[in-house]
């Protein structure tokens, strides 16, 4: 196969939010499991959203570099 053996930054990006998506996912679920225990510990659960929001934040970001604007 004949792969090159450089990434543009394009595809440099897409694979950072790739990877940024996957940590959100987990944050969430693991934020879900931390808050249908009893008792959950809420610096903990804040924390974790806290977390999740800043990854939220740089996937819009990278998003937002990766899609064109549009003038219509």
């Amino acid at each position: 196969m004949n792969a090159p053996s450089e990434l543009n930054f394009e595809e440099m990006l897409r694979i950072r939010l790739e990877v940024l998506r996957r940590q959100h996912r987990d944050l969430d679920e693991a934020i879900h499991a931390l808050a249908v225990t009893g008792r959950p510990d809420q610096l903990t659960l804040r924390r974790l959203k806290k977390q999740k929001l800043s990854l939220k934040d740089q996937i819009v970001r990278i998003e937002d570099q990766l899609i064109p604007d549009i003038i219509a």
